[in-house]
C-alpha cells in the first residue's frame, strides 16, 4: 500500500501528526510519504500561512478569535463557492500532478486546507485513491464542511458525531479513532521509576509545566504562582526553544524543587513522572496527556480551536481551566486539596482517551486499501 500524508504548517501539531502516521505506516510495511501541501504548491503561500498563524496566535489573539467566530457563524448555501474552496481549486492542479506521479492508494489529510484541495479533486473524480481527513482538535474547524466529499473523517472521540452531522458528514464517514500521536505515548513506566530516572523525589507529587516547542506563555510568572501554592509538590518546567525563559527560571530562587528543562525529546517520560500537566490545550499535547491518563490544567488557550478543546475537556471532567476569575493558585489548591480528585479525573480521562489512535488509523487505512 502507498500512502500520501498531506499536512500544512500552521503550528507544529499537524506536521507531528503526519509524521506519526508516516512512521507507523512504514513500520507495518507500507510506503508512505509526507508532503507539506501549501509549501509544495506555493512556497510563498506556505510561508505566509505558517508565519501568519504564529503571529496572530501570539500577537493578535482578539483578531484571530473574532475571525474564527465569524467563520463558525457564517451561513453557506450549497451553491456558494467559498474563498477557501476557490483557492483550493486553483491550487489543486499542481498537487494533482504530484498525486498522478506518486500514485497513492490512500491520501490522508491532517489539515483542513489540504482536505479542501483533495475534496475538490474528489468532487471532480480526478483521483481514485481513498481519502481520509483527520481532525487535530476536539472540534470541527469551521471549514471542515468543505471536506464532506472525502471518504472518511477521523474524529478525536465519538462525542463529536453531532458536530460531524452538522458539517454534512454521514455517520458511516465518521471514524472516532482519535488524534494520531507517537506510539511511545501509548505505554509507559511506573511513576516512581520515571521520577527516579529524572533524579526527582519518588514520593513527592509532581507537576509538569509545559510551554510547547516555543515556550509559549508566561513561564516565569506561572512558576512563581505555583511556588506560592501551600501544598507540597515538585515541578518540571519545559521551556522548549525559549532560551530566555529557561535562563530566567534557572536564576530564580524558589521554595519548591524545580527541574528546569529546555527542548526535550522525552516528554512521555516527564508525563509518566507527573500527577498533572499545566499547558495550553493544543490538540496533540492534549491527546498525549490523555493517553498518559494525566489530568490537565489549561492555561493560555489560543482563541478558536483551543477554546473548543478547553470546553470539551472540562465538560468531560478531564481538565480544569485557569481564567481571569479562577486563577492558577486556586485551581491547584482545588486539585490537590482533595486526595481523590486526581484519580477521579483519571477515571474521566479513561472514558475519552484514544491511546492507540495512530495504530488504529493506520490499520484501518491499510485494510481499506487491501
Amino acid at each position: 500500500m502507498k500512502a500520501l500524508v498531506l499536512s500544512v504548517t500552521a503550528g507544529q501539531g499537524h506536521n507531528a501528526t503526519a509524521k506519526a502516521l508516516c512512521a507507523y505506516l512504514q513500520s507495518i510495511g507500507c510506503e508512505a510519504e509526507m508532503l507539506d501541501t501549501l509549501d509544495y504548491v506555493s512556497h510563498h503561500l506556505g510561508e505566509t500561512v505558517s508565519k501568519g498563524y504564529l503571529f496572530v496566535a501570539s500577537n493578535a489573539k482578539l483578531a484571530y478569535k473574532g475571525g474564527y467566530r465569524l467563520a463558525e457563524k457564517r451561513k453557506k448555501s450549497k451553491t456558494d463557492v467559498s474563498p477557501t474552496r476557490a483557492t483550493g481549486q486553483i491550487l489543486s492542479r499542481k498537487l494533482l500532478r504530484f498525486i498522478n506521479s506518486y500514485k497513492p492508494d490512500v491520501i490522508i489529510c491532517t489539515h483542513i486546507f489540504a482536505g479542501i484541495i483533495i475534496d475538490v479533486l474528489k468532487e471532480k473524480s480526478e483521483i481514485n485513491a481513498k481519502t481520509i481527513g483527520i481532525l487535530t482538535d476536539f472540534a470541527f474547524h469551521p471549514y471542515w464542511e468543505e471536506g464532506a466529499n472525502l471518504d472518511y473523517v477521523v474524529t478525536p472521540n465519538e462525542q463529536i458525531l453531532a458536530q460531524a452531522r452538522k458539517k454534512g458528514f454521514s455517520d458511516h464517514q465518521v471514524l472516532p479513532l482519535g488524534i494520531p500521536i507517537h506510539p511511545k505515548f501509548s505505554s509507559g513506566i511506573p511513576q516512581a521509576e520515571a521520577r527516579a530516572e529524572l533524579g526527582l523525589d519518588i514520593d513527592k507529587r509532581t507537576v509538569l509545566l509545559m510551554g510547547g516547542s516555543m515556550g509559549y506563555g508566561h513561564m516565569e510568572s506561572t512558576l512563581e504562582t505555583l511556588d506560592s501554592v501551600p501544598h507540597d509538590f515538585q515541578i518540571i518546567t519545559v521551556c522548549g526553544n525559549n532560551t530566555a525563559a529557561k535562563a530566567k527560571i534557572d536564576s530564580m530562587t524558589t521554595k519548591k524543587r524545580i527541574l528546569n528543562l529546555g527542548f526535550v525529546n522525552n516528554v512521555e517520560l516527564l508525563m509518566d513522572a507527573s500527577d498533572c500537566i499545566i499547558s495550553k490545550p493544543g490538540g496533540l499535547t492534549t491527546s498525549e496527556a490523555l493517553a498518559k491518563r494525566l489530568p490537565m490544567i489549561i492555561v493560555n488557550p489560543i482563541p478558536g480551536q483551543e477554546d473548543r478543546n478547553t470546553e470539551f475537556l472540562t465538560n468531560n471532567g478531564a481538565a480544569m481551566a485557569v481564567t481571569s476569575t479562577s486563577p492558577l493558585d486556586e485551581v491547584m489548591f482545588q486539585l490537590f486539596e482533595n486526595p481523590r480528585r486526581v484519580e477521579v479525573m483519571r477515571q474521566a480521562i479513561d472514558l475519552i482517551a484514544k491511546p492507540n489512535s495512530t495504530r488504529d488509523i493506520c490499520e484501518f487505512a491499510k485494510d481499506l486499501c487491501e
